[in-house]
């Protein structure tokens, strides 16, 4: 069996080699996969938590699922900042749930994010900071922003681990490092 391909990072002196996969021909990513990673998520969530309070948010936002640990992790930094998850499945208990479409870089497959009618309450009026994992094409952070733009939510501080690909669209989220895409020349 041949050896994966890594990228290398280091998160506030957490060091991890990130397995590259192709996700079209002659584009790879590297993956971080945060779930199980606590030494990571904390690793971040301490670098990022000072970085978000300058920003002064009443809510922290993320889509389910990678980022969960990490929105949470955030919240605990920050002395329990209430924090929201977008579900990617509606279920009967959200009520009237608001809802917007993304487009993930790792599916390739469109995804519908759900703000359920709690979390609505909790957003409406107030100042959120979204959090990901990684910030890659924005298709997902556009979603959110739709979703909290409906809701009524002022938006912060949009923030990641890494952000991924273009680097200059990514000039206003606070993130702890970046990236590359890796295109073959053919």
């Amino acid at each position: 069996m041949s050896e994966r391909e890594t990228h290398s990072i280091n998160i506030n002196g957490v060091k991890r080699d990130l397995p590259k996969f192709e996700i079209k021909p002659g584009v790879k990513i590297a993956i971080l996969n945060i779930l199980g990673d606590s030494e990571l998520v904390q690793a971040a969530a301490r670098a990022l938590a000072p970085l978000i309070a300058e920003k002064q948010p009443d809510v922290i936002v993320t889509a389910e699922a990678k980022s969960i640990p990490l929105a949470h992790a955030i919240s605990v930094e920050m002395n329990y900042l209430p924090y929201v998850v977008l579900r990617k499945t509606y279920k009967i208990y959200m009520g009237e749930a608001l809802q917007s479409e993304t487009l993930s870089i790792t599916t390739g497959q469109p995804q519908t994010l759900f703000l359920d009618a709690k979390d609505r309450e909790l957003v409406q009026g107030k100042n959120v900071v979204v959090v990901d994992d990684v910030i890659s094409t924005g298709s997902t952070l556009q979603g959110i922003r739709l979703i909290l733009q409906k809701a009524k939510a002022t938006i912060v501080a949009e923030s990641s681990i890494l952000t991924e690909g273009d680097r200059a669209q990514w000039h206003d989220i606070i993130s702890l490092g970046h990236l590359p895409v890796w295109v073959d020349e053919a």
